[in-house]
């Protein structure tokens, strides 16, 4: 017999690994140019490129604001970014659920 595994311990490994991912992964992380940079430099118009409006924002360029480890600053971000992502598929699935109970109570 098939034990079923719950939505929860899903959710949860799933964010579990994505945090592992995002924290030790970025670690190793390519520090050359990414395939749109690398392109913009052999055709000879990456100068041409401005900052983009975020550009100030403390998560800018994959990193946190104010931390000089760039490995570090990386990984950081990652776990940000996950977190925030999480937060917000965690709101968005509760909004979902009283939506649906709200319609079926009609």
């Amino acid at each position: 017999m098939k034990q079923r595994i719950s939505t929860r311990t899903v959710v949860i490994g799933g964010l579990a690994v994505a945090l592992l991912l995002a924290a030790v992964v970025s670690y190793y992380a390519s520090g050359s140019p990414d395939g749109l940079e690398r392109v913009a430099e052999n055709l000879g118009f990456a100068g041409t490129a401005g900052e983009h409006a975020a550009g100030d924002s403390p998560l800018a360029d994959y990193g946190v604001g104010g931390i000089g480890d760039a490995r570090l600053s990386g990984g950081l971000a990652g776990v940000i970014g996950v977190l925030v992502v999480g937060i917000v598929m965690v709101g968005l699935t509760r909004l979902l659920r009283r939506s649906n109970s709200d319609s079926t109570e009609d």
